[in-house]
């Protein structure tokens, strides 16, 4: 299901569509098939208009098997379009998807409701099939998800040219594999043509945009990229040391594929060893990156310490998932803010930015970098599993000339270095690459006497690093653009939100504004330090209310920081905010 809702969305990519998609993982590596908790979904809404989120309540189903109808049907309206694989729903999966004993929702009138299409897609592929002898039976039937998605493509009247194309480069060793799943698809495409079943089809325009080379992207590909684009731009080499976790590993994966651009990966044996990896990139002079999620951050919390003290760059992404322990691996959450903001021992302060959707992983990435360096400080960025696997269109820039300037410098020359002189605006240390002669220089996991770096248990020197290592990260709120307020710009309720509940707060907003309450919307893309005028937007408001993935962790910083009473719209669910959710807590506050 992720591969053909994964060409659905390029197809409409290509056809010029807005799209934004859900792709929903079993949370087991290998949860049985046929159960509820093995169900893999992708959702995705598609418009010829501007949408920011996969949808609340999608108009068509297509159920493999009766688990992926039990899991699913509760989100679809009334009179919603059901494709249901006829063959699947045997006896023995319906008793594993906990269906009653001689209950069929296909036969017993539950989906009366519903446009309901029951087609033997198992059989109708193998039928399509039977000229391939060289395939078994269980290869034929593994191409069912394309005959599927061939309906589905004469359903919304798309081209399945480009993914022909795809399944003959994928398949390129083994081309009876991509011819059979070809034919399958258009056998699927032919069937709803040619069936008195399907009379009606649907035609998405493309959607108005801006002139300009574009494609389809996932937030974890665009996160790579920002990291080498920044790299690049401060012709400085990435490297990035981490150790393969969910929903995180596709950055390292991306990354690995991307060598000729300089980029060294490494894949260490535990978490320790990949953070560990990267403050030695750091301090050979490189620009340096770790990944991981929430609980790889709890392990690489001493080295991430040791990274602050030295005050080496350093990009620390941490791709949240829901938690604790292991909790619910490909479930997403933002319950890590905390975690960041104080999970490590002692006075740690680091700059901390949020990307708000899939593309502006991009920005947040090169813009990880770019502070890292200019500040010499450790930077945390926190993505989630909705955002890192979900995709949107991605405008290119046209030239590198469209990018910011990544300025490094080394300290170089003969002479005595002082390694923790500080230049004047930014208290950034000076960064000297290993070897440098005359630089010779010590650094360390134990406090340093300021200037000189040698060990020091003074209490007077101890609250002036400590001091100074807080201004440094407060110094970056300097280069934070004013927070913009999408909605009303005053009024009753102003929602303060951050990471992937951006487009469920703006549609949300939007339509309470459309039914005439005065209601605003300010999204934090950097929760350390926060936009310099934060506090003056919520002034203008009765109420606060935080629209976050956990119970209330950004609240409660503003409550700290700002003593304002801030409501907590909180949901801890692994799963994302519907628009509708939203709009019904803006309904209860504003009123």
């Amino acid at each position: 299901m992720q591969i053909t809702g994964t060409q659905f969305t390029n197809t409409a990519a290509l056809f010029g569509n807005d799209l934004a998609t859900f792709p929903d993982y079993p949370a087991e590596i290998r949860a049985p098939a046929g159960t509820l908790p093995g169900v893999s979904g992708f959702q995705v809404q598609f418009s010829s208009a501007d949408i920011y989120t996969p949808g609340d309540e999608p108009d068509v189903l297509v159920a493999m098997n009766p688990a992926a109808l039990k899991v699913n049907l509760h989100t679809l309206p009334k009179n919603a379009i059901v494709i249901a694989d006829a063959d699947a729903f045997d006896r023995r999966n319906l008793q594993k998807a906990g269906y009653p004993k001689d209950v069929n929702p296909l036969e017993d009138g539950s989906l009366d409701g519903y446009r309901l299409f029951a087609v033997p897609l198992t059989s109708r592929t193998e039928t399509a099939l039977s000229p391939f002898e060289a395939l078994s039976v269980r290869e034929k039937r593994r191409c069912k998800n394309f005959y599927a998605l061939g309906m589905a493509y004469w359903l919304f009247s798309r081209s399945f040219d480009n993914t022909a194309g795809w399944l003959e480069k994928k398949f390129k060793k083994r081309p009876e594999i991509a011819q059979a799943n070809i034919t399958a698809m258009k056998a699927g495409y032919a069937f709803c043509d040619a069936s008195e079943e399907f009379q009606v089809q649907y035609d998405v325009a493309p959607a108005p945009t801006e002139p300009g080379q574009y494609r389809s992207i996932q937030g974890n590909q665009a996160l790579a990229y920002g990291l080498v684009a920044a790299s690049h731009q401060a012709g400085v080499p990435l490297f990035y040391g981490s150790y393969p976790i969910t929903p995180a590993s596709s950055v390292l994966e991306t990354l690995a594929r991307l060598k000729r651009f300089g980029v060294k990966t490494f894949q260490a044996e535990d978490e320790i060893a990949a953070v560990t990896s990267a403050i030695g990139a750091a301090f050979a002079g490189a620009i340096a990156a770790t990944g991981s999620s929430g609980p790889g951050i709890a392990l690489k919390g001493e080295a991430l310490g040791l990274a602050l003290m030295v005050e080496l760059p350093l990009v620390v992404v941490n791709v949240q998932r829901a938690g604790p322990s292991t909790g619910m691996p490909t479930k997403t959450e933002q319950s890590d803010l905390m975690q960041a903001m104080y999970g490590r021992n002692g006075e740690a302060p680091v700059p901390i930015l949020a990307p708000q959707s899939p593309s502006d992983c991009f920005a947040i990435g090169f813009e990880a970098v770019r502070i890292a360096t200019k500040y010499m400080v450790p930077v945390f960025i926190l993505s989630d599993g909705f955002i890192a696997n979900g995709a949107e269109p991605w405008r290119l820039p046209e030239s590198l000339e469209d990018l910011s300037e990544v300025s490094v410098s080394y300290r170089e020359g003969n002479g005595t270095l002082e390694p923790y002189s500080r230049d004047e605006e930014t208290l950034a240390r000076p960064w000297v690459k290993p070897g440098t002669p005359g630089l010779e220089h010590r650094i360390g996991g134990l406090e340093k006497q300021n200037l000189t770096g040698n060990v020091s248990y003074d209490p007077a020197n101890h609250r002036l690093m400590t001091e100074l290592r807080e201004k440094k990260v407060q110094r970056v709120a300097s280069e934070i653009p004013d927070l913009e307020v999408h909605g009303a710009p005053e009024g009753d309720l102003l929602l303060v939100a951050w990471g992937s509940t951006y487009g469920a707060c703006r549609q949300a907003v939007s339509a309470a504004v459309a039914n005439g309450l005065k209601v605003g919307h300010v999204h934090l893309r950097h929760l350390n330090p926060f936009p310099a005028n934060l506090p003056e937007v919520m002034a203008r408001f009765k109420r606060v209310a935080c629209v976050e993935i956990n119970s209330g962790q950004l609240a409660t910083l503003l409550r700290a920081k700002y003593l304002v009473d801030v409501h907590v719209l909180g949901k801890v669910e692994g799963q994302p905010f519907a628009v509708r959710e939203v709009l019904t807590h803006i309904q209860e506050l504003a009123s």
